[in-house]
């Protein structure tokens, strides 16, 4: 973690019950969208609140869901995201908003009912200008179900402490999982980079550390997260992920934590181990030069093991340890080989296709 200096520029006090603005970006979530809303709306918080949601051109039948919602709530608003870009659609959110707490939701979440109450009381108590909780993903039987499994697991996501559950202690964080924002502070490093397209969360919460804020993590904050629910999708999300990392890489050097190398380590690894392993079987490479470059057959091997560590201590079948030995590597291969794109040739205008396309 990388906490905020000493020399925190001070926010002022909030009030003792201030309002609340959530922003949210929708695109395609036909079968999600009503829960998402339906847990924000019965948020356990005395201020004032507001929901806005950043609208892309849904092809599901998502847009009449969301204006027939907003015409029967008149806490809902609704502005356009053309582009979908998600960046965008949350500052487009942002600037229409009108209270001084402003807290992300996406349409893919659940927020337990006292998550904004608790998360306003962290802002106060610890003076953080951004704060997150745990996600806590959940998937319907399938492959759903082992994404979602792979997300909560230490195997899946790399060691992000949103990831940890309870075992992680609540204190300064390198970034936010759907941020809890000071306005304030949102608008002093001038509110997400529009030229992101994934990976906006981390750049903006680094960029307020840099600017001297502390960012919080408290693990008691929970979101329920549904994650994608096709191998297909899941490829995709994972792919986009790691261009756009490997941009930041290309931005920020070496602001980035090492566990961000690992995956793409081992993909190369293993392109290694594909190349050698016939020079190898037929005699070409032999003596030390062969014993040396035998060395790259241990990534593949090691991570071998890893997966059937993985399967060995989950739940289930053997068709669900399987899946869930499947899922870990399409993520870290997919997320891996976008990661090497956009380190070599920059993220350009990748984007998630993963729910846009079937």
């Amino acid at each position: 973690m990388d906490p905020s200096p000493a020399s925190a520029p001070e926010l002022p006090a909030l009030p003792p019950q201030p309002g609340v603005s959530y922003v949210m970006p929708v695109l395609n979530e036909v079968g999600y969208i009503e829960a998402a809303v339906a847990s924000i709306l019965a948020q356990a918080n005395p201020g004032e609140s507001e929901l806005i949601l950043a609208l892309g051109p849904s092809t599901d039948g998502t847009d009449a869901i969301v204006e027939r919602m907003a015409a029967a709530e008149p806490r809902i608003r609704i502005v356009d995201n053309p582009d979908s870009d998600i960046p965008i659609g949350l500052n487009r959110a942002i600037a229409v908003s009108r209270f001084p707490v402003i807290v992300r939701v996406d349409a893919h979440t659940e927020l337990a009912d006292d998550y904004t109450l608790r998360g306003v009381e962290t802002l106060a108590r610890t003076g953080a200008a951004s704060l997150g909780g745990v996600m806590q993903a959940t998937g319907k039987p399938g492959v759903q179900a082992a994404v979602a499994r792979a997300y909560n697991s230490r195997f899946g996501l790399g060691g992000g402490a949103y990831h940890g559950g309870d075992e992680v202690p609540e204190g300064p964080a390198e970034s936010a999982y759907m941020g809890i924002m000071r306005r304030e502070a949102l608008d002093a490093v001038g509110g997400f980079d529009e030229t992101l397209r994934r990976g906006e969360d981390w750049e903006f919460n680094h960029r307020l550390r840099r600017a001297g804020y502390l960012v919080w993590l408290d693990p008691k904050l929970r979101v329920t997260y549904w994650p994608r629910s096709t191998w297909a999708r899941l490829a995709r999300q994972f792919v986009a992920t790691g261009i756009w990392r490997g941009e930041l890489v290309r931005r920020l050097g070496g602001s980035n934590p090492l566990r961000f190398f690992a995956p793409p380590v081992l993909l190369l690894s293993l392109v290694l181990s594909v190349v050698l392993l016939p020079l190898h079987a037929t005699g070409v490479l032999h003596g030390v030069l062969g014993w040396i470059l035998a060395l790259a057959y241990l990534g593949p091997l090691a991570y071998l093991a890893l997966l059937v560590v993985a399967a060995a201590t989950t739940t289930g079948g053997l068709v669900d340890r399987l899946r869930f030995a499947g899922v870990l590597a399409v993520m870290h291969l997919s997320w891996a080989a976008g990661f090497v794109v956009g380190v070599v040739r920059g993220a350009r205008d990748a984007v998630d296709t993963s729910r846009t396309e079937s």
